[in-house]
């Protein structure tokens, strides 16, 4: 997972850490945070993560992911 954090952040210049299933063998859940003065752009941002880690990872399995943008 580091490694995949560390090209995320790399990538996209965003914040990236696992958040849970730290002890669960081959889960994960990570956390992608990113601030930005237009929520349209911070979302479009986040969608594109996902998309990268989809396409470029096929030994990874996203199952499900949630974006929540605070205003």
């Amino acid at each position: 997972m580091k490694g995949l954090i560390a090209r995320i952040h790399r990538e996209y210049n965003v914040s990236c850490a696992e958040i849970a299933l730290n002890d669960a063998w081959q889960s994960a859940a990570l956390g992608i945070a990113v601030v930005s003065n237009s929520s349209a752009h911070a979302e479009r941002l986040l969608e594109r993560v996902i998309y990268w880690i989809e396409r470029n990872r096929p030994d990874l399995y996203v199952v499900d992911y949630q974006i929540e943008v605070i205003v």
